[in-house]
């Protein structure tokens, strides 16, 4: 157990800083051109899937009721990134639309980075920061959100998602056999929906209508039009399209974690529109000391499926008595799930497994193969 006061420690909080080492390197892609920018896909994907390897997994637990004064480095990291990708995302649409050295495809390419970048650690970052209780941190990951056009996901994680995670309810739940391709276009659509009749519905119990100003989708769309409007006057039409090149990314590196964390597991139906509650087993974790760095520990999801509001580096680690473990980190999974076949090899069998370890009483799966038995709406 990690004590209070070692957490406290500049020194501790150190290494999840390593997410900013990022911003010099899209910077110097951008400034390089050329084979420099492969730069920042090939340093998030395959710099720290060859760090996992080489720094083993991390299975030390942090002081669960550690207060808030000790962990004032790992608040500043999230808080921070907030105006770093700003003036990273705009002050690069700014350089790029007016750098000759860089071609249209250059242009694309690099974009594609700072999307890589803006959804892997940006909305990672927002998704940490919507979950706290202070107001301040919650505008900040609504703005970090805004910049890559899914600002909608955040009343659809805290509304849907924690709620219904693991049945049909919930659509970013990838169902047993579901490939990646078919998964993301259908959460792209129901996400929205889901989200927005999750908001409407608040707004119903309270005898309001969802044209009501406390919807917080007119702040979502305000603020997007903003961040368009900025791409815009920086770098025109040029501008606005890369600003959508780097957003679309975003989203879907968003959707590609989504994906991993909690394929093929589902809750036990109980009859009559119920289900279990929410336990460990319902989440895939990774104990991979590099990549739970650039993450933030997002790969202890067990946990934080448990205690939501938890912040990031009182996370616990789950073993494999108590919830699946993943055979790689997210930076390995994340592109195996882009290879169907592969993803089955590596994951059904897995699946398999857990519904014989937490399930034995279950004789047929088909059911939940197939996502019935839905809640009723």
């Amino acid at each position: 157990m990690i004590a209070p006061e070692k957490l406290s420690r500049w020194q501790s909080a150190l290494p999840f800083w390593i997410s900013y080492l990022l911003v010099p390197l899209v910077w110097l892609a951008a400034l390089k051109g050329g084979w420099w920018l492969l730069a920042v896909p090939l340093a998030t994907w395959w710099t720290f899937a060859i760090l996992d390897q080489a720094t083993g997994p991390n299975l030390e637990n942090a002081d669960p009721d550690t207060g808030e004064e000790a962990l004032g480095w790992y608040i500043l990291l999230t808080r921070l990134w907030v105006p770093v990708q700003f003036i990273t995302l705009y002050g690069l649409i700014w350089y790029a639309t007016r750098a000759d050295h860089l071609s249209t495809g250059e242009r694309i390419a690099l974009f594609f980075g700072v999307g890589v970048i803006t959804g892997t650690i940006g909305i990672n970052y927002s998704h940490e920061l919507m979950h706290q209780k202070d107001r301040f941190e919650r505008w900040l990951g609504d703005i970090l959100l805004a910049m890559v056009l899914y600002s909608h996901f955040r009343s659809e994680h805290l509304l849907v998602h924690h709620r219904y995670v693991g049945t049909p309810r919930d659509p970013v739940t990838a169902r047993y056999n579901e490939g990646f391709h078919r998964f993301y276009p259908r959460v792209l659509v129901q996400c929205l929906r889901s989200a927005f009749r999750a908001e409407r519905e608040m707004l119903a119990r309270r005898d309001r209508r969802w044209s009501d100003p406390s919807n917080p989708f007119w702040r979502y769309w305000t603020l997007q039009s903003v961040m368009i409007l900025l791409a815009g006057l920086l770098g025109g039409w040029a501008g606005v399209g890369l600003f959508l090149v780097q957003a679309g990314v975003a989203v879907w590196q968003l959707e590609l974690v989504n994906y991993v964390e909690h394929y093929g597991l589902t809750r036990k139906y109980l009859g009559e529109g119920k289900y279990e509650h929410v336990k460990p087993r319902h989440s895939w974790n990774s104990a991979q000391k590099a990549s739970n760095w650039l993450l933030i520990n997002l790969q202890r999801h067990s946990d934080h499926h448990y205690k939501p509001d938890r912040r990031f580096p009182l996370l616990q680690n789950h073993t494999e008595a108590d919830a699946p473990q993943l055979p790689y980190g997210y930076p390995v999974m994340t592109v195996a799930a882009l290879i169907p076949p592969l993803w089955r090899r590596v994951m059904n069998p897995r699946v398999r497994a857990w519904r014989r370890q937490y399930y034995p009483e279950i004789a047929d799966w088909k059911p939940y193969n197939k996502a019935l038995n839905p809640a009723p709406r």
